[in-house]
């Protein structure tokens, strides 16, 4: 079962979920402010499908601004940067779609499109 990981206000989070309800998937839906991701599958994100850990951060994202991450992010051990994703879902890219094999991230009708075919 795939598991969409979303911000509901989204604009992008919303079109992600069209494109699964016109393929005719079923998904899950999680609230990634009321339950984000947890530190254990994070880094069993990060290991199994080898993402680089910048790419989970939401970049243009308030609290990413407010905490000056980009001067910081490149000084943090992976551990460290982890826990930080965790411990608030809004500094994460969104939305997520995790599948048995794979985890996209972001939403990108081609990529997704090609990992769902």
């Amino acid at each position: 079962m795939l598991v969409l990981i979303e911000y509901p206000p989204c604009s992008t989070c919303k079109k992600a979920k069209r494109f699964l309800k016109q393929k005719g998937l079923a998904f899950n839906q999680r609230h990634i402010v009321d339950n984000p991701p947890t530190e254990t599958e994070l880094h069993a994100w990060i290991e199994t499908y080898n993402i680089d850990i910048k790419k989970l951060f939401n970049t243009s994202g308030k609290v990413y601004r407010d905490l000056r991450l980009k001067d910081k992010i490149d000084s943090m051990t992976r551990d460290a940067l982890v826990a930080l994703l965790a411990s608030n879902g809004m500094l994460i890219k969104r939305p997520l779609l995790i599948g048995d094999d794979f985890v996209l991230i972001g939403f990108k009708d081609a990529e997704w499109e090609a990992s769902l075919s």
